[in-house]
């Protein structure tokens, strides 16, 4: 289990000591894992173009909203997801928006706080960290920098590195910039974790699998 980085901790004499805006952990996993981990999210029916907001252009991927009690259901319905949840998930946190994100040639995503489940509740602060693998990255890749902001000072640009690991505070604004070599690619793993009170656990779905590819599987066929 990784590190949960917090703008600030308050020590028991009430002194405030400021930590880290975020954390890189390099080879985190094996390359065997990375490996089968990229091809079954790759292979997945349920990766499509991205059903986020419009902030994610030219990107592909899908999204589980899931409660912490439900995360035996999650590992059993996604095996390949389990190691990294195992290391990624903060004992803290009870709701959870995991999705894997691609970008290619054209792709970035523009400056944004993770809300994701505010579509389930309204009346939700951002995730207290947003966890991020790097599961494949071309060596040919221009662009795709990791950009993070606290109001409008920056605080980190992250080079996306294959098998790390970040962990950033979820209130900062972030974005990607755009991949610009044509033929690369950058596959990632994005975890928000929130730490939610009992009135608004009650609205995030217990378990649920977000898709384009969803949407079209229900439209009627025409006769």
């Amino acid at each position: 289990m990784l590190l949960l980085i917090r703008a600030y901790a308050i020590r028991s004499n009430g002194e405030i000591n400021y930590l880290p805006y975020y954390q890189s952990y390099p080879q985190v996993f094996s390359q065997e894992y990375l490996s089968q981990l990229q091809g079954e999210i790759l292979a997945c029916r349920y990766f499509a173009l991205n059903n986020l907001n419009r902030d994610f252009v030219g990107t592909k991927g899908f999204s589980l909203v899931f409660q912490k009690e439900q995360l035996t259901e999650v590992n059993k319905s996604f095996p390949y997801f389990k190691p990294y949840l195992e290391k990624a998930i903060v004992p803290q946190c009870n709701a959870f928006y995991l999705n894997p994100l691609l970008l290619v040639g054209g792709s970035r995503v523009d400056p944004h706080i993770d809300r994701s489940l505010r579509s389930y509740c309204e009346n939700i602060d951002p995730p207290l960290c947003v966890s991020v693998l790097y599961v494949y990255v071309s060596e040919d890749l221009q662009g795709g920098q990791l950009t993070l902001r606290s109001t409008k000072r920056q605080v980190g640009l992250i080079e996306p590195r294959a098998n790390t690991m970040v962990i950033f505070q979820g209130d900062l604004t972030h974005s990607v910039n755009p991949v610009t070599s044509p033929n690369s690619k950058r596959l990632s793993l994005v975890c928000e974790q929130y730490s939610l009170d009992e009135l608004q656990l009650r609205e995030i779905p217990p378990f649920k699998i977000e898709s384009r590819a969803i949407k079209k599987e229900r439209r009627p066929k025409r006769s």
